[in-house]
């Protein structure tokens, strides 16, 4: 798939057709998502409107580790067979990342102050959390503090994948060490253990998070595509035009 896709042609082809029905599709579960969340859904019995927030909070955090994951793995693709769609895709994902990531620390903050009586607490999903935020903050760092491109891709590749670990910290930290959040309560094996009436609204804003997160990326690696070609025509036209002032002309 990456060797296919990374011809510019055939990626900006996908890019035009997915880019709108992406974009529509997010819409459509974003107002659905909000809709069910904020107006639709019950109150909690214990943390009445409060709960609220957690629609925002817990897709925010699901999207920060997938967005990571999916990082991590572009390029361990990337390091492995070099393919430079693979390291684009990495880059890309990284600011979204980060982004998501800063949205779920700020609203588990607004959660936890009426939950837990504290804006921050130094427990091990907390404390990993942030440290996957400066994992992403580290990983642009990187990438701009390296002047060559290829040096820059392969340090920031090898940094996303040692990042991983710090993946595994953060879904299991509320199994490993006592923690103020609760354990896996959606994702398990015997079934989500939330009623009906708060599942749905959670699912529905977390496909809704995901839709953004893949628009958001197509979006921007279709338009590093078309920066990129842009420069490259702007580097030929400079380089023919030199080359016809250095020829020989008529010196009459």
């Amino acid at each position: 798939m990456w060797s296919y896709f990374s011809n510019p042609q055939r990626f900006d082809g996908l890019a035009r057709r997915v880019i709108p029905v992406l974009g529509i599709v997010t819409l459509l579960l974003l107002a659905a998502g909000l809709w069910l969340s904020f107006f639709a859904s019950p109150p909690d019995y214990q943390q009445g409107e409060t709960i609220r927030i957690m629609y925002v909070h817990v897709p925010a955090a699901y999207m920060a580790m997938a967005i990571y994951a999916a990082l991590a793995g572009a390029s361990f693709v990337y390091f492995v067979w070099r393919h430079s769609l693979a390291d684009a895709a990495a880059e890309v994902m990284a600011p979204i990342g980060a982004v998501f990531t800063v949205l779920a620390l700020i609203t588990g903050s607004l959660w936890g102050k009426p939950m837990w009586g504290t804006w921050w607490e130094w427990d091990a999903r907390m404390t990993s959390v942030l440290v996957l935020l400066l994992v992403y903050l580290g990983y642009m760092a990187l990438r701009s503090a390296l002047e060559d491109a290829q040096q820059a891709a392969r340090a920031a590749a090898v940094l996303a994948m040692a990042g991983v670990v710090n993946l595994v910290i953060v879904k299991f930290s509320v199994d490993w060490w006592s923690s103020l959040h609760q354990p896996a309560s959606v994702i398990r094996f015997d079934g989500p253990t939330i009623h009906s009436s708060q599942l749905w609204p959670l699912g529905v804003m977390a496909l809704a998070y995901t839709g953004l997160a893949a628009w958001l990326v197509f979006y921007r690696l279709r338009t590093r595509t078309l920066v990129q070609k842009a420069r490259q025509i702007e580097r030929r036209r400079l380089r023919e035009a030199r080359q016809t002032q250095g020829e020989p002309g008529d010196l009459a």
